[in-house]
C-alpha cells in the first residue's frame, strides 16, 4: 500500500454492513501469540489499529470510545480509589482512568502484551500516562488474576474488552461477573463493553443483562454512545452494581470536573442515562 492511496474495508456480514477508510500506508504488521496486528496510516484518521481485520481505534475518534468507558462508571461511585481494567490494551481507558484525583491505584490486564507494546510506538497520546505511578500492568489471563485477587478489594471494574469470542468470550459470562461482583467492594461498579445497540440490543446486550442479573448485580443501564468505526456507528457500555443505583452520579463532580475531555460531561453522562424505546422493549 505504500504510495498508493486505497481503502481498508470491515464487513459486518450479519447485518449487510460496512465501514471503510481510506489509508495510505501500512505501518506494521505482526501475529501475536493471541491475533494478528496491523497498523495503518490513514489520509484523514490518523493511525488505525486493526486487531484480526476488525477496527479496533483510530486517532480521531478513540477519545469516544474511551471516555465512556471510563468517566461515567468514575462519577458514579462515591470515592473510586482502586480501579481495574481488564483488557483495554491500547492504554487509552487506563489514560482517562487516571485523570481522577480520587484514583489510588489502577491495574491493566491484558492478555496481549504485543497490543500494549505497538500501541507505545503508534499510539503514543493513549499511553502518555503508563508511567504514572498509580499505573500497575500484568500481561495474562484477565479472569485467572481477578480469581486470585482478594474479595472487596476493588471499587470500579472496567471491562474493555473486543467482540466476545476467543479469549474475550469468557468475559461476558455469569461466572466471570460473579467474580467481578467478589472482588468489587461496597458500592463497587462494573462497566462491560456490549456492542451495538442497534444490531444487538435484542441478542449480546439482552444477554449480558441476563448474566449481570444472574450473577448477583441488580442496578444495571447500557449507555449508548457514538463510534463511528464500529458496527453500525453506535456503540454502547453498561454499567452494572449491587449496592448503587447506576443512574445516579456525582452531578456536580462531573459538571466541575478537573480535567479536560472532548466529549464526556455533565450533559452527555445525563443524555447516556436515557434509554430508547427499542431498547427498552428489547430489554424487558
Amino acid at each position: 500500500m505504500t504510495n498508493k492511496t486505497t481503502w481498508f474495508e470491515e464487513i459486518w456480514s450479519p447485518e449487510g454492513s460496512s465501514f471503510s477508510l481510506e489509508v495510505s500506508e501500512l505501518l506494521h504488521t505482526e501475529q501475536s501469540d493471541y491475533q494478528k496486528i496491523d497498523i495503518y496510516k490513514t489520509t484523514h484518521w490518523g493511525n488505525l489499529m486493526v486487531l484480526d481485520g476488525c477496527y479496533m481505534v483510530t486517532d480521531r475518534d478513540n477519545f469516544l470510545y474511551h471516555e465512556m468507558m471510563t468517566h461515567p462508571v468514575l462519577f458514579t461511585h462515591p470515592d473510586p480509589k482502586k480501579v481495574l481494567v481488564i483488557g483495554g490494551g491500547d492504554c487509552g481507558a487506563l489514560k482517562e482512568v487516571l485523570k481522577h484525583p480520587t484514583v489510588k491505584e489502577a491495574w491493566q490486564v491484558e492478555i496481549d502484551e504485543r497490543v500494549t507494546r505497538v500501541s507505545e510506538e503508534y499510539f503514543p497520546d493513549l499511553c502518555d500516562s503508563n508511567n504514572d505511578t498509580r499505573a500497575n500492568f500484568y500481561f495474562g489471563d484477565g479472569i485467572a488474576w481477578l480469581k486470585e485477587r482478594p474479595a472487596n478489594s476493588l471499587d470500579v471494574i472496567i471491562i474493555d474488552s473486543t467482540d466476545p469470542v476467543g479469549p474475550a468470550a469468557g468475559l461476558f459470562n455469569r461466572e466471570f461477573l460473579g467474580e467481578c461482583l467478589r472482588a468489587l467492594n461496597t458500592n463497587g461498579v462494573l462497566v462491560q463493553q456490549s456492542e451495538s445497540p442497534l444490531f444487538h440490543s435484542n441478542t449480546l446486550i439482552k444477554d449480558l443483562h441476563t448474566e449481570l442479573k444472574a450473577a448477583g448485580f441488580t442496578s444495571l443501564k447500557t449507555l449508548p454512545f457514538p463510534q463511528p468505526i464500529y458496527p453500525s456507528g453506535w456503540w454502547s457500555c453498561t454499567m452494572a452494581s449491587k449496592d448503587l443505583d447506576v443512574t445516579q452520579f456525582r452531578a456536580s463532580d462531573a459538571e466541575n470536573k478537573v480535567f479536560d475531555t472532548q466529549y464526556y460531561n455533565y450533559g452527555i453522562h445525563l443524555g447516556a442515562l436515557c434509554t430508547p424505546e427499542f431498547m427498552k422493549k428489547a430489554l424487558d
